[in-house]
């Protein structure tokens, strides 16, 4: 599994913590590793022009077009130079595109991957690689590695944590995380809440044991609105590496908009967290 990996190196944001993890992902299970960055035009140039018709409106959006490759390749050739030193196979594509085409864009590209690795939005941070993330969660088809942007190193996998409530998307995260959780040392469902089902903390246990995964089970009391908190607690406290979860949305006028705790651990997360949808 993950041999074939996709990141997304931001071309205005911070590349560093995203790179250092692909490539040692990369070297660590022998993968192949290709790298995107993209480059946003602005259409607000162009809206400025009130004389000079077409041509003028042309030139304008050909220098922006510019500029936004410019921001690309950047971005790209820091990745590149990180990936020559680590001897690894890679591949990389850069490309200039509106915010709107961006998203759709990476989005369709991300289901070629058995994993597409991404940095966390900062809210304090005004840039449209924010917005990735939530595409390549709901279009990719496959699970998505959100790097926290105050990230440094590798990724350390060595104690896994499962935030488990017995739904499909949740099921769905752990069968993507599989090979993560076989080479941890440590594993641990996290259960907020948890109602009695026929998917059970203690039933998904039992399941991991039979794949020679020893989990155990914290069960928590919480208000809804702790939810997220209480799960990045436990993280810390047990020195976890990484988080499984599912994640969760709704449509709303065709868009995709993200669920309460899902958009908390996006604006508040601080260990990688894998996510599925």
């Amino acid at each position: 599994m993950f041999r074939n990996i996709l990141v997304h190196i931001p071309s205005e944001r911070p590349v560093r913590p995203v790179i250092d993890v692909a490539v040692a992902l990369t070297i660590a299970r022998r993968s192949h590793l290709d790298a995107v960055a993209i480059g946003y035009e602005s259409m607000s140039a162009a809206g400025m022009i009130v004389e000079g018709g077409g041509a003028a409106v042309a030139a304008v959006m050909g220098a922006e077009q510019e500029r936004a490759q410019e921001r690309a390749d950047g971005a790209i050739a820091v990745f590149e130079i990180e990936a020559r030193l680590a001897k690894i196979a890679y591949g990389i594509r850069t490309l200039a595109a509106i915010p709107a085409e961006a998203g759709q864009t990476i989005g369709a590209l991300a289901r070629l991957y058995d994993m597409t690795i991404v940095l966390q939005p900062e809210a304090s941070t005004t840039s449209y690689d924010n917005e990735i993330p939530q595409h390549v969660l709901f279009n990719s088809g496959g699970p998505m590695l959100m790097v926290p942007y105050i990230h440094k190193g590798p990724l350390d996998a060595h104690h896994v944590g499962i935030a488990w409530d017995g739904s499909r998307l949740a099921a769905r995260a752990v069968r993507d995380a599989m090979s993560f959780l076989i080479g941890a040392k440590a594993v641990t469902v996290i259960a907020i809440n948890e109602e009695a089902g026929e998917a059970s903390s203690d039933q998904l246990a039992a399941h991991l044991g039979r794949r020679g995964i020893a989990a155990r089970v914290q069960r928590l009391t919480m208000d809804r609105g702790k939810v997220q908190g209480a799960i990045l607690s436990v993280a810390a406290e047990s020195n976890m590496g990484l988080l499984v979860m599912g994640g969760y949305g709704h449509s709303r006028l065709h868009e995709r908009i993200l669920g309460g705790v899902t958009r908390s651990m996006f604006d508040c997360m601080t260990v990688p967290v894998l996510m599925s949808h």
